[in-house]
């Protein structure tokens, strides 16, 4: 009930009204049944646009320290991502990722939409990184589409470090869904599940026109150092 409040009477008309987001392709968001939303994640601000725009209801596998965070506040935020329906998912040790992949089959076994970023974190710098395979198992062994999706401009409202978002407008684009029941059966395939992945990061690069690096960001970000660095969007 209150994921339906603040979608159409608090956070959604307020988030509409403050960035106006160009919507382009929703068409390809599936009335009804199970879908997986794959998109890039450039900012925090994500987690609400994305939502904000899509006539159904969408649940996002979030990361388990949004609802450990300590004080008032961490009790606040925690409140706030369990009452609009977001799952925690700890990413730390070897079971991490089985154990995202379990609750995000559940979302799917339900006929809901799941929201997944494949990168597994935000992007320190505005550029695509790697995807994890883990959006290739659960495509697989559900069966279901994959619809692209690219935020465009987010990160520049609000990159890494940055509390207040600024006032820009943004983009949100939604691909053609993609079909991987070729694949049924292959889940387990190192090789299957790798190419599925990369061909959903490379539809979401052509949606969002951002430079790709064919490194996790995880990695790429402890490489870095604490200071990112801005790279420019390739031009459109």
């Amino acid at each position: 009930m209150f994921y339906y409040v603040l979608k159409y009477v608090v956070l959604g008309p307020l988030l509409r009204l403050t960035f106006r987001p160009r919507i382009e392709g929703l068409e390809h968001i599936p009335d009804d049944g199970a879908a997986i939303v794959a998109g890039n994640h450039l900012s925090f601000s994500d987690h609400f646009l994305m939502p904000a725009i899509l006539k159904r209801r969408i649940t996002f596998l979030a990361k388990a320290e949004y609802f450990t965070g300590p004080g008032i506040k961490g009790k606040l935020t925690a409140a706030f991502f369990h009452s609009i329906g977001q799952i925690p998912v700890d990413r730390s040790g070897k079971e991490a990722g089985q154990a995202a992949i379990r609750e995000g089959l559940g979302v799917l076994s339900k006929g809901e939409l799941l929201g997944i970023y494949p990168e597994g974190t935000r992007s320190h710098d505005g550029r695509l990184y790697k995807g994890k395979v883990g959006v290739a198992v659960m495509a697989i062994r559900a069966g279901v589409p994959v619809i692209p999706c690219a935020m465009v401009g987010t990160f520049e409202i609000q990159p890494p470090g940055q509390k207040v978002p600024s006032i820009k407008r943004v983009t949100i684009r939604f691909g053609e869904p993609l079909d991987f029941s070729r694949y049924a059966g292959l889940e387990d395939q190192k090789a299957a599940i790798r190419a599925v992945t990369d061909e959903i990061m490379y539809a979401i690069l052509g949606l969002s026109g951002q430079e790709y690096v064919d490194e996790y960001a995880v990695k790429a970000k402890a490489a870095q150092g604490e200071e990112p660095r801005k790279f420019p969007r390739r031009p459109r």
